[in-house]
């Protein structure tokens, strides 16, 4: 079914390569590897005081693998013991005007159709806090958030009297805390038992079947479909298609009520609802797996073209003695530098987050620095991690006085 292994030397295999590894999503015990990236550091975000401590943090490899009886795709060689999120993992986004416009959007969607008034939210993975607070003021709801990586009184808000936060892991013990609603955004992908988390929120909400769940997780059909090698990195052990994660809700007892894409297709959404008998109402969003197995024969086909483009690209600029800047500090930006094996081409990562000014980028080394730095150093070349900021980012070049090629992944 896939055609060509890809590893980040772009040394091709013209067949597939089948190993014996269980499916978390449907418990099938073979998959198709189609991609590898060796040596890359095992978290994206956590914040490093020294450059030393940067370059010394340990490494693991990806290694996706395709199942092609659901159509989940998994990085084979994670492994849990490197999930140490805490509170110096910074991943908050709500910086950016731009992604603050989004979220309240998003928001007022769900508000709006469920009417969130003087409810129970429970936000699983709720980061800094920010979203879970935000549906609290809005609709005069009362929350709470988990995550072992959330700062109580990082974010100032007038429901955060009305909000709980609980520093841990979700898991079954937390079922006491099962409100009206249940949203959780951007971590079901670095979670690899996934069968197994869907069906412990099923397990939490028991009989109370009116209690509504949102997932927002990245959508793997544009990773795919784009080759985007910079959405795939090692915390990120989980890849859904929008049918892949329709069927694991229903087979863990939900019936999807809505299932879509938003913030320039770049997230996708599932809104659904517990049910008793299990559902089989399949969402006209939801591609097959035969579907998902052409994008990742396409990804695997046009790969190694894309990463020898930017590869090509960064030696270029450095013969030229051009001052390259990577703007995003995250996952992306670590993805992107640590998969072409390019680190020495850049100097510095610039980004707005103030929490992340002054660190150092794990696996990478590079120092991140604020936006204003840019107004000494006069970069040759900016390049965005995504291409959804590209807008905000010029205007706070041409803010700033810097004038240089802005350049989106």
């Amino acid at each position: 079914m896939v055609q060509n292994l890809v590893t980040t030397n772009n040394q091709l295999a013209v067949e597939p390569k089948k190993i014996e590894h269980c499916c978390p999503n449907c418990g099938h015990h073979e998959l198709s590897v189609f991609y590898e990236v060796r040596d890359v550091p095992v978290h994206s975000c956590l914040m490093m005081s020294s450059q030393e401590e940067a370059q010394d943090f340990p490494r693991g490899d990806v290694v996706l693998g395709f199942c092609d009886r659901c159509g989940f795709i998994t990085n084979t060689e994670f492994d849990a013991k490197w999930s140490a999120y805490a509170p110096n993992y910074e991943d908050q986004q709500s910086y950016s005007p731009t992604f603050n416009k989004f979220s309240l959007k998003l928001a007022n969607h769900l508000i709006d159709k469920y009417d969130l008034h003087n409810k129970d939210i429970i936000e699983i993975g709720c980061s800094k806090g920010d979203f879970l607070l935000l549906l609290c003021e809005l609709g005069n709801n009362r929350g709470v958030g988990i995550d072992p990586s959330v700062v109580p009184g990082r974010v100032e808000s007038e429901a955060a009297d009305r909000v709980t936060f609980i520093q841990d892991y979700y898991a079954e013990k937390h079922a006491e805390y099962v409100g009206d609603f249940i949203c959780c955004r951007h971590t079901l992908e670095h979670i690899q038992p996934t069968s197994e988390f869907i069906k412990t929120v099923r397990k939490s909400i028991g009989d109370r079947t009116d209690t509504i769940v949102v997932f927002e997780i990245p959508d793997n059909t544009r990773v795919l479909r784009e080759q985007a090698f910079e959405d795939i990195y090692y915390e990120h052990c989980s890849y859904f298609s929008p049918g892949t994660l329709a069927r694991l809700f229903r087979d863990s007892g939900f019936e999807v009520t809505d299932l879509y894409c938003d913030y320039g297709d770049q997230y996708l959404l599932i809104e659904a609802k517990p049910v008793d008998i299990p559902s089989d109402k399949v969402h006209p969003f939801e591609e097959t797996v035969e579907d998902v197995a052409k994008d990742v024969e396409l990804f695997a086909e046009k790969i190694a073209g894309k990463l020898e483009y930017w590869k090509q690209y960064l030696e270029d600029a450095q013969a030229k003695q051009e001052k390259v800047v990577v703007w995003g500090s995250g996952s992306k930006c670590v993805a992107f530098l640590t998969t072409l094996k390019t680190v020495d081409k850049i100097e510095y990562a610039i980004d707005i987050n103030p929490h992340r000014h002054g660190k150092f980028i794990p696996g990478v080394g590079k120092e991140i620095m604020p936006p204003k730095f840019l107004k000494t150093y006069q970069p040759d070349k900016v390049i965005v991690m995504n291409a959804i900021y590209c807008e905000e980012i010029s205007a706070m070049l041409k803010d700033l006085g810097v004038s240089t090629e802005v350049v989106a992944l």
